[in-house]
């Protein structure tokens, strides 16, 4: 077998970043699934230290499969750190696309050709649960409604036309990324996804919504919290904020002032 994946046709070199905080249960299921379905791309596991092993287990994984590699880092710091730190291993492979997913299942990797050919006419795709098609299993009602109403403030507050700006399964051509300056995301959590799907729409690249099947995990414990939401909502608050104020200074300045 190769040590790197020859490229997903129409797209590139992939490399699909899965970020680990304790998810011994469920690494080597999510690679499994993954390698199964998508034998063209690589994986990067980006362990952030878990006291449970998972970056041992993905040591052991890499080691069995060259298509397979691990970025370990010093501690918890983050979704948006993980995955910020999985683009630059990335970019320094010479990647040309990278894909967002979770560890635990919840993203079906069977599902990722779905984004991948969407990629192709598109600067960034993300698997939507609210587009015709996308649905939601195994969830109470109380977390489908806070995730459903949090996704129509946030359309509502920033002016995106995203039915799921808080989908974590995603595509993203590099040269994107390369143009949404990185070293300034203020997020860390849950409002990571808001704030890189505003910038890239901010920023005109052409975003893409395909509809997904999410399940809830089934193996060890969600990272979700009150105060996650609530750190997001107030980002989003603050970001909307700023984007009015900014259409107001424009609207009275001349175009050849405009920044």
């Amino acid at each position: 077998m190769s040590d790197r994946a020859e490229g997903y046709p129409g797209v590139g070199r992939v490399v699909v970043i899965i970020p680990t905080y304790n998810e011994s249960e469920n690494v080597r299921l999510i690679t499994d699934r993954v390698r199964q379905a998508v034998p063209e791309v690589d994986i990067l596991v980006a362990d952030d230290n878990s006291p449970d092993g998972t970056g041992a287990i993905a040591d052991e994984l890499a080691a069995a499969d060259p298509q397979i590699k691990v970025l370990h880092r010093k501690g918890k710091e983050g979704l948006g750190a993980a995955y910020i730190a999985g683009f630059g291993w990335a970019r320094e492979h010479g990647y040309d696309v990278v894909v967002q997913m979770d560890a635990d299942g919840s993203h079906a990797p069977e599902e990722l050709p779905l984004l991948l050919n969407a990629l192709r006419d598109a600067d960034a795709v993300i698997g939507s649960r609210y587009v015709k098609g996308g649905k939601v299993v195994n969830w109470p009602a109380h977390r489908f409604l806070l995730s459903r109403g949090g996704n129509l403030y946030i359309a509502v507050a920033l002016g995106m036309g995203i039915k799921d700006a808080t989908g974590g399964y995603r595509a993203y051509k590099l040269s994107v990324l390369d143009k949404s300056e990185l070293d300034s995301i203020q997020s860390a959590g849950y409002s990571y996804q808001v704030e890189m799907t505003h910038r890239i729409n901010r920023n005109g690249f052409t975003i893409v919504e395909v509809p997904i099947t999410f399940a809830e995990r089934e193996h060890g414990a969600s990272k979700m919290s009150g105060s996650i939401v609530k750190e997001a909502m107030w980002r989003v608050t603050v970001w909307g904020a700023k984007a009015r104020a900014n259409a107001v200074r424009r609207a009275f300045k001349p175009k050849s002032q405009w920044p």
